[in-house]
Order: structure tokens, then sequence, then C-alpha cells
């Protein structure tokens, strides 16, 4: 069994995961763009108190850290993405 990267950092403050650090149970990111399908823009916070997220599952195949669509990378890091985008995997390689 793959064992599920820790979400090491995320810098975007104006997601409701975010509480010093990412409280979702686990991210999803996109596979269009590396975008953190996870992101949700709200004042209000939640997740889970203890702990820290885990890359759920990665669509982005094309990354050299994608083995059948489950991340391999030590961890990853999370942050404003380019063009707009609100929260994206900085993690990302192309394969």
């Amino acid at each position: 069994m793959t064992v599920m990267p820790a979400v090491q950092e995320c810098t975007v403050t104006t997601c409701g995961y975010n509480q010093g650090g990412c409280h979702a149970f686990a991210i999803t990111v996109r596979a269009e763009d590396a975008a953190c399908a996870t992101f949700i823009p709200l004042e209000t916070k939640g997740g889970v108190a203890q702990g820290t997220a885990q890359v759920g599952a990665c669509s982005r195949s094309d990354c050299r850290h994608n083995a059948d669509l489950e991340c391999t990378a030590d961890s990853v890091r999370v942050g404003a993405g380019a063009a707009g985008m609100s929260a994206t995997c900085l993690t990302y390689e192309p394969a």
C-alpha cells in the first residue's frame, strides 16, 4: 500500500482548511493544472483539528511523482498558483 505524502506547507491562507497549515483530511490535485481541488475560499476555518493533510489523490498523470494516480513524493507544498489559480501543487514536476 502506498503511504500518502503529507502536505508539508500550504501558504494559501484564504483557504478554509488552512489554519497555520493544511487541516483537510486529504487533498486532491487536479489533472489539468495541478491545482488543489480541495481549496475552499472561506473565512470560516475547518478540517481536522489534529494532524496534517495528506495527498489523497493526484490526477496529474504527467507528474514525475505520480504512479498509478498516487503521489510518490516524500511531501508536497501548496501555494499560490500562476494566472489566477488560487492554490496549486508546487511539488509538481513534468515527467
